[in-house]
């Protein structure tokens, strides 16, 4: 069976895509610095260009590029600030409350819950007073239990702190060069492919900025409306742990899964009664089922053309594949292959083998 010149293309790119998953399968820890940071480098060389074009050449780059990564630092920090003022107040009210918290939770629940036929045998006294042990103790205590911990965990620790140097210094470096490494990459293209790869390019560029516009609207969205939710039912702390969840939500999943369990405290702390747990389930149950079922699909999926069930189902898809990295770049991933499916389907349409 003799193959025609373009399925040997066809068959190459495929090989080389295959090979290119199985080394990220297999470098996705040594990768996921240099993949966050090329997002990040991706999504913020047009506001580095934006004041290179302000400067008109007086201002050079890497002044850019320090300012654009300290804004981008401050931003980050700004973002995690926001639980300071949570952690500040919640931790003498839980030396505080707890006691009360514990009694008011079995003298509520146990009753309810025998009325639904179900029966929890708790003890709350021994969780009491194992609470109490490690929330009053003093800090050189907690000192000496958290290092033998960290030296079980010492390559989690690494790892973190490797990360959070790796990916500045990978971004500042993206952020310099930009332009001479997409040039690099594009000298690899032979001429003649070059128009098909420079228009690929460009509608793959487009339908990446709607995913990020698309992407900003959601998470101000929710941090808005969860704010608001708090709010309405009292939480003195709604303000902070409101904007928290929705901004990082960036991070899917585990900005939402800290923002959760912050308002589980708060509002344990505060109200020390269901209603804590009436308002979480109500706020962040309403808010998951519209941000999952409703903004990402409508304000990002339709933007970037994708329809719901294949954000779902892309979310899923490059997290099983690829862990965290995958999670945060399956939905750009994804925009970039419907852009090259689309070429495909459409060449398909027109060749040939369809009309044969």
């Amino acid at each position: 069976m003799q193959f025609t010149p373009a399925q040997k293309r066809a068959a190459a790119w495929l090989l080389i895509a295959l090979l290119a998953v199985l080394a990220l399968r297999s470098l996705g820890p040594v990768l996921t610095p240099f993949v966050v940071a090329a997002v990040l480098a991706y999504a913020l060389t047009p506001l580095v260009d934006r004041l290179d074009e302000i400067g008109r050449g007086r201002l050079p780059r890497v002044i850019a590029v320090v300012i654009v990564e300290l804004l981008l630092i401050l931003a980050v920090m700004g973002l995690a600030l926001l639980i300071v003022p949570v952690i500040a107040k919640e931790l003498p009210l839980m030396r505080e409350q707890l006691p009360s918290v514990f009694d008011k939770l079995n003298t509520t629940l146990s009753p309810w819950l025998g009325q639904l036929g179900i029966k929890v045998s708790l003890d709350l006294e021994s969780l009491k007073a194992l609470a109490l042990k490690y929330l009053n103790a003093n800090y050189a205590d907690a000192l000496g239990s958290l290092l033998p911990s960290l030296r079980l965990g010492g390559s989690m620790a690494l790892t973190v702190v490797g990360y959070a140097v790796l990916i500045p210094v990978a971004l500042f470096y993206l952020l310099l060069d930009w332009k001479q490494f997409v040039a690099r990459a594009l000298e690899l293209v032979p001429p003649r492919a070059r128009p098909g790869v420079d228009s690929f390019a460009a509608e793959a560029d487009q339908v990446l900025g709607q995913y990020l516009r698309g992407q900003l609207l959601v998470m101000l969205t929710m941090a808005i409306f969860y704010s608001t939710g708090l709010a309405l039912f009292g939480l003195d702390l709604a303000l902070p742990i409101g904007f928290f969840t929705g901004l990082a939500m960036f991070v899917p999943y585990v900005g939402f899964g800290i923002g959760l369990i912050l308002a589980v405290l708060a509002g344990l702390l505060q109200f020390a009664s269901v209603k804590a747990l009436v308002m979480v389930a109500a706020v962040y149950g309403t808010g998951q089922v519209i941000e999952g079922f409703y903004l990402t699909p409508r304000l990002v999926g339709e933007r970037i053309g994708l329809h719901p069930l294949a954000v779902i189902f892309a979310l899923l898809a490059f997290g099983q594949l690829f862990g965290f990295v995958g999670v945060l770049v399956a939905l750009p991933a994804s925009a970039v292959l419907l852009v090259a499916i689309r070429r495909l389907r459409a060449g398909y349409m027109g060749s040939k083998l369809y009309h044969s």
